[in-house]
Order: structure tokens, then sequence, then C-alpha cells
């Protein structure tokens, strides 16, 4: 359901559906959804238990130039801290579907964020692993691991690749399900690698580095590079632009992938 520049009854409405037995999903701009309706989200649907699925479209950077106010970088944290509410960030179209499917058979809440642009794919029709809550690990190496979700596990395996040519290793692991977070998954990349970079369309504070940081720190410490969106306003241009700017692109994390491991 969608009600225009109305999300906090878009979200109190579908509450009230899901109490009555219903399965709603309230779709609308990322930016907005999660920060008009953040009390509607924490208490009609977290507290409540109610069965809402809040899908943030346009996530992240995909705006591009309509600037800071159309930006979602801070959404990941503040959905995150809510107790009861999932976070997923989807890599591909073919990641999309099956989660998708997972979600309309659960009865949980959550928020999923896509972006607005067309997206290479990581995976295809006929090969797309798929497990709840569980990460997906696109390819595993001795040296670096790198983890990271939503648009950002394409250029990792670019990533990745690019090191290969050099002779390091990288395991890149897809974390679509940044809340739960696969924590045994953190612990196995880091147990078999030196170094560890995380790699995310979002503010530094409060996503998936730092839940990643929390999970090195408690159970296997590991020199760690956080790769984000800056704790400013970001540029404005197409994600392409912004991406390479910040060094969200291949080569930016190939970068940080060496940076990374010569402080192993």
């Amino acid at each position: 359901m969608e009600a225009g520049i109305a999300e906090q009854d878009a979200v109190g409405m579908a509450a009230g559906l899901a109490a009555c037995g219903k399965k709603p999903w309230v779709a609308s701009p990322a930016c907005f959804l999660t920060t008009r309706s953040y009390e509607q989200t924490k208490v009609d649907c977290a507290y409540s238990r109610t069965n809402v699925k809040l899908l943030g479209i346009s996530g992240g950077v995909s705006y591009g130039a309509l600037g800071m106010s159309h930006h979602s970088a801070q959404d990941i944290a503040a959905m995150a801290a809510i107790p009861g509410m999932r976070v997923y960030l989807p890599s591909d179209e073919w990641q999309t579907e099956k989660l998708t499917r997972a979600l309309m058979a659960d009865d949980q809440c959550a928020y999923i964020r896509v972006g607005r642009n067309a997206v290479a794919d990581v995976y295809t029709a006929d090969d797309c692993p798929f497990e709840m809550d569980r990460a997906t690990w696109l390819r595993e190496g001795s040296d670096v691991a790198i983890i990271a979700c939503g648009e950002m596990v394409r250029p990792a395996l670019d990533a990745a690749e690019a090191l290969a040519a050099e002779g390091i290793e990288a395991t890149v692991i897809d974390m679509y399900c940044v809340k739960p977070l696969d924590v045994d998954a953190v612990v196995r990349a880091a147990n078999g690698a030196c170094a560890v970079v995380t790699v995310e369309e979002a503010a530094p504070t409060g996503g998936l580095g730092s839940m990643v940081a929390q999970v090195l720190g408690a159970s296997c410490p590991r020199p760690l590079t956080c790769l984000s969106l800056p704790d400013a306003p970001v540029i404005t241009g197409t994600s392409p632009e912004v991406f390479a700017h910040y060094g969200l692109d291949a080569a930016g994390i190939a970068k940080a992938a060496r940076e990374t491991l010569a402080r192993a």
C-alpha cells in the first residue's frame, strides 16, 4: 500500500490491516518511510508485533541529484535499532524475489531496502542460493574477507576478482540479512582470513560495519576497514559517481582490502 506524502498514515493503516489478518506491504521512498513514520514503525509494527513489511524504495543515494533530503543513508541504523524489526538489503533481482517469497510466508515485521536503478546481477535465475537469515558465500579466500550488502555486493565481487589477479584471495559474503546478522558467517570468514572489509551504502554508524566490528571485537579480532558513505551530507550525482567518489566501487574496495591486509 502507498499513501502519498502521509507515511505515518500508511504504516498505521498497514498495522491495522495486519491486526485483521492481512499481510500488508508499505512501499515508499526509504528516506521518508524510515523517518516520518518512525514512531508508527516502532510502536504499531515492532512493539505490537504486527505482520507489516516496510519496503523502502530508492534507498541509499539512488535519488542522485535530489540531494540529502532524498538520500537515505541513516535508514539501516535507525531501523536496526528498533527491537523486533528485521532489516534486509537484497543485492539483485533474483535474491529480491527469493527474499520476498520468504517474507510473505512468515508473520513478523521487516524493513527491506531496495534501490531505484537497475543493478548488475549477482545471481541468475538458475543459480541463486538462498537461506532465510543466512548470508550467502560467493567465494572463499584465505587473505581477506569482504562482507557487503545490497548494491555493494556486485562491486565487492568484482574487487575480489581483481585482487585474485594480483595473487590476493578474498572471501566475499553477501550479508543481505543485516538484522538478524549472520554472526556465524562473520566469525567463520574472519577466522579464515587475515583481515576484514565491510562495504555498505549507508552512514558509518550503526550499520553493517558497526555490527561486524562488534562481532570481531568479541570473538575474533582482525584488522578491519568499514567502507561506507561519510558522516556528512553526501555529494550529489549518479550512484556510480557517488560510489567512485567515496571508494565504494570495485577499485576502491580492492584498494581498501590491500591497505587492510598491510596492517595484518
